[in-house]
C-alpha cells in the first residue's frame, strides 16, 4: 500500500488535529466499532445493505444525499424503521473545496430539510477547518473516519477493500463504506466479509 492511500484509510493524528471538534473514532477501550454508510439511500443498494446488517443483528448509521431521500423516501424510511442512524451529507454531494462557503452551508441546509438529525459528514471528506464552528451551531457531530473501506475505488479489488478494513480496523473505529451504485460491486463482495470477520473478532456494532 502507498503512502496516500494508507494516508487516505487511516488519517494520521496531526491530520485530526488540524480539525477540533470533529469525531473521527470512538472510545479505544471497548470492543465495538461504528459502521457508516455514504451517499444513499439507493433503490438497488440499501435495502440490501439493510438485510446484511439484520444477519448480524447490527446497526449503522447512514450519511444521507438529500436529494436522494427526495427519490427514494421509502427507502430512507426502512432505515429508520430498522433503528439506523442517519447523518446530513449534504443534498447534491457537492464537496466543499470547489464551491463557495455560502453555496455549501446552502446545500447542507437544503439536505437538513430532507433529513432531520443531528450527525453531519462532509462528502469526499473535505472541509476547511474554520468551517468546524458554524456546523456545529447546527449539529451535534462532525463525523469523518478511523478506517476509510475505499469502496468506491474501482481501481481496487474487492479482497484489496476488505484488507483495508482488516488490517486497520481497531477499537472504536468509525468505519466508511458506500451504500451507492459506484460502490456496488466492491460492497456486495466486501460487507459480508466484513462482518464475518469483525463478529469473529467479537466488535460491537454500534451507531454514533
Amino acid at each position: 500500500m502507498g503512502l496516500l492511500q494508507r494516508f487516505e484509510v487511516q488519517p494520521p493524528q496531526w491530520v485530526r488535529a488540524l480539525y477540533p471538534g470533529t469525531t473521527w473514532k470512538g472510545a479505544h477501550d471497548e470492543r465495538q466499532v461504528f459502521l457508516t454508510f455514504d451517499d444513499g439511500p439507493i433503490e438497488k443498494v440499501t435495502p440490501w445493505v439493510c438485510e446484511k446488517l439484520a444477519e448480524y443483528n447490527a446497526k449503522a448509521t447512514f450519511f444521507c444525499v438529500g436529494d436522494n431521500v427526495r427519490k427514494s423516501p421509502g427507502v430512507f424510511q426502512l432505515l429508520k424503521q430498522e433503528g439506523h442512524q442517519v447523518g446530513n451529507h449534504t443534498f447534491n454531494h457537492i464537496p466543499a473545496w470547489k464551491y463557495s462557503r455560502k453555496e455549501y452551508f446552502e446545500n447542507i441546509e437544503k439536505g437538513g430539510k430532507w433529513i432531520n438529525t443531528g450527525l453531519f459528514r462532509p462528502p469526499h471528506g473535505q472541509l476547511y477547518p474554520w468551517y468546524v464552528k458554524q456546523l456545529r451551531e447546527s449539529f451535534d457531530k462532525i463525523v469523518l473516519w478511523d478506517v476509510l473501506s475505499q469502496d468506491y475505488d474501482k481501481r481496487l479489488s474487492h479482497q484489496e477493500v476488505f484488507r483495508n478494513v482488516k488490517e486497520f480496523v481497531r477499537p472504536g473505529s468509525i468505519i466508511v463504506f458506500h451504500d451507492s451504485l459506484k460502490a456496488w460491486d466492491r460492497l456486495k463482495e466486501v460487507l459480508p466479509a466484513a462482518l464475518d470477520y469483525l463478529s469473529e473478532e467479537n466488535y460491537n456494532f454500534e451507531i454514533l
